[in-house]
């Protein structure tokens, strides 16, 4: 297996950082749409079952299914990067609106009825007050998403977009077993940097866990 990536890094590296990107560019998309869908999830009670019920639904889609009909919704050719990039938003999002519901939850009453207290208008305690306190619980929810997205987005390799998950199904069907195992061991080790990005966000974003830790 050395050998193959010896003789074979450029291309690896060209698409390990073509399947960061589809990876990594619906995980923040999906975040964006998420939050508002999970903030309405948890602030309108008859809405909570409508969306987090809805988005689930979303996830049952095959995936290989939804690239093939990604072309014919969006008009673009099979190979375009872009319908792989709305397929992994979409099930980031369906991921994603019960994590944000559920972390901006369990934000203490007390201390959304102290941010009022203290002035606070809606809009200046969900980002300075809910939003933080709730970055643990959808940090570990952006976590399984981003593991999800890089599982996923090899499924691709089967259209003949390029990324890691070329080398799983060429190596495959040529019984090479060295390019497979270059494949499978790519998504891991991007699936893990991948997660040790969003730890490491997780740990700046929220200093008063360290504080209380110290």
């Amino acid at each position: 297996m050395f050998s193959f990536i010896q003789a074979n890094l450029g291309g690896i590296l060209s698409r390990a950082g073509q399947h960061a990107w589809l990876a990594g560019a619906p995980l923040v998309l999906g975040l964006l749409i998420a939050m508002p869908l999970g903030w309405l999830a948890n602030r309108v009670p008859w809405l909570r079952s409508v969306l987090i019920g809805g988005s689930g639904l979303l996830y049952t889609i095959p995936s290989l299914a939804l690239f093939v009909i990604m072309p014919l919704i969006l008009g673009t050719g099979i190979l375009d990067p872009i319908n792989v990039i709305i397929a992994m938003t979409i099930y980031t999002v369906a991921l994603l609106v019960r994590t944000v519901a559920d972390a901006l939850a369990v934000v203490p009453s007390e201390t959304e009825q102290a941010a009022v207290a203290m002035g606070y208008p809606p809009v200046r305690r969900f980002f300075a007050v809910d939003l933080p306190l709730a970055v643990p619980v959808i940090a570990s929810g952006l976590r399984v998403a981003a593991v999800s997205n890089v599982s996923i987005v090899s499924v691709a390799a089967l259209l003949g977009i390029p990324q890691l998950g070329y080398y799983i199904t060429d190596g495959y069907s040529n019984t090479y077993w060295a390019e497979m195992w270059t494949g499978v061991l790519g998504c891991v080790l991007l699936a893990l940097i991948f997660d040790a990005v969003i730890i490491a966000l997780t740990w700046l974003l929220t200093p008063w866990r360290r504080a209380v830790a110290a």
